[in-house]
């Protein structure tokens, strides 16, 4: 699949999900596979006033390319300025998220909030279109509601104002996570427009990925909470997923947090990740339990390396 002028050589995507699409992850999930990752959110203010910890979410290296970083605010003045600074890290795409049902978001009118001001959503893909050194996508969702299905609409808006393709959640502002993902709309919106339409919504293996791109004639297939713990979801080979297998990805991930990651501060975090890796083994309970009684990074990595040997 292309994106403007980004070749991607497999047209399934990790997405932002935040608290876990940080630079790590990315990379494993590269290794493993995926085309193309997507950056956790970054706040335009952040970027704007140079925050610390939002400057810190830029981080990349050579290995993960072509990487997209995704942008969310509200505000046109402060997305264009925020996006002139994005461009310093050389980003390979910016993605728009107006997609993002979370309250903290919504409320401050980004995120899936722009969707129900489609004139405002259209000032804010200009002014970072505009101010941007490399392809733009746009992320959004359905709709406001189940009732109120806009994403055509929406899809023809992104195209006619320079985006390079958009990735349709096939769920709703108003069903966050809940419910199942519509993907009739997702072929509604690949029907509407000539740029890349990438899906999103409920895949949770890689063949479910290309039965969704058959149905629908979608380019790209965009992966989240399914990857978390299993990156072999970007993966054509088909894999016995064994305990070992497992375990051996879940210290390939340890290795990269302790080459990026001041590990010995995140902890807590990093035994979140690791235990995704063992949810749906048997004896998963003892496993997880384990995970969390370690007490510093090297007996975790000890822990997972005891499994990857069985």
């Amino acid at each position: 699949m292309k994106i403007g002028t980004v070749n991607l050589d497999n047209p399934f995507i990790l997405a932002p999900l935040a608290g876990y699409t940080d630079l790590p992850f990315r990379l494993l999930c590269k290794r493993y596979g995926a085309g193309l990752c997507v950056s956790e959110m970054i706040s335009c203010h952040g970027l704007f006033y140079r925050q610390k910890k939002t400057l810190e979410m830029l981080a990349s290296v050579e290995e993960e390319r072509p990487v997209s970083f995704q942008l969310f605010g509200a505000e046109p003045d402060i997305m264009a300025q925020a996006t002139t600074i994005l461009n310093d890290f050389s980003p390979d795409i910016i993605d728009i998220n107006m997609g993002c049902p979370v309250k903290k978001v919504t409320k401050k009118g980004a995120g899936a909030a722009m969707m129900a001001e489609p004139k405002l959503a259209e000032k804010v893909m200009k002014a970072v279109i505009e101010n941007a050194s490399c392809p733009v996508t746009v992320k959004f969702r359905t709709g406001v509601t189940l009732e109120n299905e806009t994403a055509v609409e929406f899809a023809r808006m992104c195209e006619q104002n320079g985006a390079s393709a958009v990735i349709v959640h096939g769920r709703s502002w108003s069903q966050g996570f809940s419910g199942t993902a519509d993907w009739t709309v997702v072929e509604k919106v690949k029907k509407a427009v000539t740029i890349p339409v990438i899906g999103n919504g409920d895949i949770t293996s890689y063949q479910m990925g290309l039965d969704r791109m058959a149905e629908t004639g979608c380019d790209g297939i965009m992966i989240g909470r399914a990857a978390v713990g299993n990156p072999f979801i970007f993966s054509a080979q088909r894999m016995d997923i064994s305990l070992p297998l497992l375990a051996k990805a879940a210290h390939e991930h340890l290795l990269l947090m302790q080459e990026h990651l001041p590990v010995d501060k995140m902890l807590g975090c990093i035994k979140s990740h690791i235990g995704r890796y063992f949810k749906n083994e048997k004896g998963s309970a003892y496993i997880r339990k384990k995970v969390f009684e370690c007490k510093t990074f090297d007996e975790l990595v000890d822990f997972v390396l005891s499994y990857a040997s069985l």
